[in-house]
């Protein structure tokens, strides 16, 4: 494909602290291919790094106000400062030089170029931070890979909509991605329209974790949402925003700016928790709730069958002119985040209590079997606050 024929492979590599450096002598970059066909990165989250959340004029973000409200975050802490890369940014550039890596995947704070979504100003602020960003990587020789969207959208259209749960958004998301396009397009080559929305989906209106912090019993005991509800909502509204940002992208700017453009989902594994028929289909169905939810529609143009069998019309429909867009809109790359694997048990057959991840496929996952962890366990605190979620 054209991927394979002109842009270079990338690959994100994770890992812990006490890994890699216990297992450092044993990874080598001879045994990759060289520099010009294979990149090494680092990937972080603006919310999770840059801090300065009203310097700039930037706007205040639905993280910003979640976690400002008292008792959503277990230690009380925030994104008010985090990494300070805001200030920092350079030391920070520079410090990825060191490493000898030449790709950076960062996200945009969509309240730093857009304050208040489309219904304000751009921030020329904003842009000027970000040009700083782009023009201070190319000339150590880093690839800039730009994540449009990395879970922090402008408060004001939770305020004014309801967020992800409202089709509005799909206006906002392609405006926003407009505007990154003509912003940064002449130098950024690489654009990933939205990290993780499956997690997103779950995290933010299944269990309430994430704000806007909606869920319902038997997930969770939160003051608003549907659990069985609005996941499947909002994921249906991030689908048909992708593919409106991917439509812009290839009808305006990608033949003049030469870019490529994908998404990156979450990718969890599943293996059956015993060797029986039952176990075997929970993993099937586990794997159909999880990348295939929206990557499916995005290549072929619907939802997992099994998704449907269990969902019934609880699970939006795409209307055929939907259909035809998404179909016009192909990936240039599939970004692929993998942390764990899972081993599943059905809860059809069984009795099960509610997994809180996979209990929508009605299956549960757990880390053992039979006392015996399915890997070797990875101490995720030891992880920089950029390389999670």
């Amino acid at each position: 494909g054209r991927m394979a024929r002109e842009a270079a492979l990338w690959l994100l590599l994770l890992f812990s602290a006490h890994l890699l450096l216990r297992r450092a002598s044993a990874i080598d970059r001879g045994q990759f291919p060289p520099p010009t066909s294979f990149l090494f990165g680092t990937s972080t989250s603006a919310y999770q790094i840059e801090g300065g959340y009203l310097e700039g004029k930037k706007g205040l973000s639905n993280w910003d106000v979640y976690t400002h409200k008292q008792g959503t975050i277990e230690d009380g802490s925030n994104g008010d400062i985090a990494a300070d890369h805001y200030h920092r940014y350079m030391e920070d550039i520079e410090l990825m030089h060191s490493l000898g890596v030449n790709s950076y995947r960062f996200s945009i704070a969509w309240t730093r170029i857009l304050p208040r979504g489309r219904f304000g100003h751009v921030n020329p602020d904003g842009v000027a931070f970000y040009n700083a960003i782009i023009n201070a990587l190319l000339h150590k020789g880093i690839q800039p890979f730009v994540t449009i969207f990395h879970y922090d959208i402008p408060h004001e259209l939770e305020e004014r909509y309801g967020g992800w749960l409202s089709p509005e958004i799909q206006k906002d998301f392609g405006y926003f991605a407009e505007v990154c396009f003509k912003m940064f397009g002449d130098r950024v080559k690489f654009w990933v329209t939205m990290n993780q929305p499956n997690l997103l989906a779950k995290f933010a209106y299944m269990n309430g974790w994430f704000p806007p912090g909606h869920c319902s019993k038997p997930y969770g005991n939160c003051a608003f949402g549907n659990s069985s509800i609005e996941p499947y909502i909002v994921g249906h509204n991030m689908i048909l925003s992708h593919a409106n940002a991917v439509s812009i992208y290839r009808n305006n700017y990608q033949e003049t700016q030469g870019g490529y453009i994908g998404i990156a989902v979450a990718a969890r594994w599943y293996e059956p928790l015993r060797n029986t028929t039952v176990d075997q289909l929970a993993v099937e169905r586990a794997i159909s709730f999880n990348v295939p939810w929206f990557l499916d529609p995005i290549i072929l143009g619907d939802y997992p069958a099994e998704m449907r069998k269990i969902l019934g019309p609880t699970l939006p429909e795409f209307t055929l002119k939907q259909k035809k867009k998404l179909h016009a809109t192909k990936l240039d790359f599939i970004g692929l985040n993998h942390y764990s694997t899972w081993y599943l048990k059905d809860c059809i057959f069984s009795s099960c209590e509610m997994d809180p991840m996979d209990g929508d496929a009605r299956a549960l996952s757990l880390a053992e079997r039979d006392g015996v962890p399915i890997g070797k366990q990875v101490n995720i605190r030891l992880l920089n606050t950029n390389s999670c979620y």
